[in-house]
């Protein structure tokens, strides 16, 4: 009898912290913690943040929590009635919505206390894994439980709907939940992410759903310009005025031509408008991009790259996406509406296809066209993808995937806004076809290594 509770302990605490390893993936270390029906502690003990709490109903199990656990704060209490000392960033509900008598009204309580930037992370049974569980039970290599909810994907998603939860995304983890040395890390790192739907757990994050309504705020649009002099002024033209203020920051990038020069002239030419001019001192748009957020003073920040193929008229879009809540990062997606027939040549279209599907499932998140240059994101977000650069580091000549993998590390909601991509009307592109392709194909491996094969 001994041999076998501590062989199902082995297995248990063997889940539990490949469980912790892919939630700890999520969880930013520096965020506050709260876990639901946490038991003992073991779960909570290990998962990442500065600040950490754990409440269960089972008194002995919170007693036990206590003494076990000296960095973290327990309660006792369910969480149907349950209110935390304060809001916290992440909750957590770890394999206890199949327990839970009424799971909707567990996710509304949740909703009560949450702010906007609370983001909801769940981890459930896969339903195709039943019956492999229920053998485990019979074998007694799992503790036998009282008739379980089998939640299917759709109905998570539609729980959480009715609960006022938005979906940001949703995986599939851990194709060996017990510790065999070598293989078990080799399948759950390698093979899972390749074969979702044969893992034992789903991993969902969720937000609060958004009102309708918000505040007017401030805009820095930042318009990195390399050779693009005979645009400058059209920038400015026309985009409409949106937010309480608005300031244009051009940032350029080693011309050839006269686009500095020009750049000064529109800042002579407008005083009425606020307008602020540098050079960049690196290389590349991301370099220009970063430049020109160090400079920016605004709540919501826009690029609009100089070429103007992304019409600046549309840029009011982005705004209304960001500024309501829709969702905290904004990509332009130049793939939906037909776009002029000089645009984009034919095999730059079907990459952009390509690295989009590709992307998308390395994010979790559909992006459809990853490299428009078009996106939106509050000042607030965007200081808190740089204070977490370090993780990807400074890899990305482009600035687009330092921005996606930093929003998609932060959990930030990304929605994709279709404009109609434009002919140029002035100048030549500045982007190589085959040299950037094969970047693109190594940023693909890198994303790939960082974010899902972990």
């Amino acid at each position: 009898m001994i041999v076998f509770q501590k062989s199902l302990s082995f297995f248990a605490r063997s889940y539990r912290k490949t469980v912790a390893h892919y939630l700890n993936l999520i969880i930013p270390k520096e965020a506050s913690l709260l876990e639901m029906e946490c038991g003992t502690g073991f779960l909570l003990n290990m998962l990442h943040g500065r600040k950490k709490m754990g409440v269960d109903s089972n008194e002995e199990s919170i007693s036990d929590a206590v003494s076990k656990n000296t960095g973290s704060d327990f309660f006792v209490g369910c969480g149907e009635d349950f209110i935390p000392p304060f809001p916290p960033d992440y909750v957590v509900l770890s394999d206890i919505l199949h327990r839970v008598e009424d799971v909707q009204v567990v996710l509304e309580k949740i909703h009560s206390y949450a702010t906007p930037s609370t983001r909801l992370v769940i981890n459930s049974y896969n339903t195709l894994w039943r019956p492999v569980l229920s053998l485990a039970t019979f074998f007694g290599l799992r503790v036998s439980e009282a008739p379980a909810n089998w939640l299917s994907r759709h109905d998570l998603e539609n729980l959480l709907e009715l609960a006022s939860w938005e979906i940001i995304r949703g995986e599939a983890r851990i194709l060996c939940p017990i510790d065999i040395p070598l293989i078990t890390s080799f399948l759950n790192r390698y093979v899972a992410p390749l074969l979702p739907w044969c893992c034992l757990t789903l991993i969902f994050i969720a937000r609060p759903r958004p009102s309708s309504s918000g505040s007017s705020k401030s805009v820095s649009i930042i318009i990195p310009a390399r050779n693009e002099s005979g645009n400058i002024a059209a920038a400015l033209a026309r985009t409409p005025k949106m937010g309480s203020w608005m300031e244009f920051i051009f940032v350029e990038g080693h011309s050839t031509d006269d686009t500095w020069e020009a750049i000064q002239k529109i800042q002579q030419d407008h005083p009425e408008t606020c307008i602020k001019i540098t050079q960049q001192s690196g290389r590349g748009k991301g370099d220009a991009v970063r430049t020109g957020y160090a400079m920016a003073e605004g709540e919501i920040l826009m690029i609009l790259d100089a070429d103007l193929t992304t019409p600046p008229e549309d840029l009011p879009k982005f705004y209304h996406a960001v500024a309501s809540g829709h969702c905290e990062f904004a990509n332009g997606s130049r793939l939906v509406y037909p776009m002029e027939e000089k645009a984009m040549q034919f095999l730059n279209l079907c990459a952009n296809k390509f690295f989009g599907i590709a992307f998308s499932w390395l994010l979790g998140q559909q992006v459809k066209d990853t490299l428009c240059g078009t996106k939106v994101l509050t000042r607030e977000n965007y200081l808190k993808i740089a204070a977490n650069r370090d993780y990807f580091g400074n890899f990305d000549p482009f600035g687009d995937f330092d921005l996606l993998f930093g929003a998609s590390k932060l959990n930030l909601n990304i929605r994709d806004i279709p404009v109609r991509y434009r002919e140029r009307t002035y100048g030549s592109t500045n982007i190589s076809r085959w040299s950037h392709g094969v970047l693109l194909f190594k940023m693909l491996a890198f994303a790939a290594r960082k974010l899902k094969f972990v």
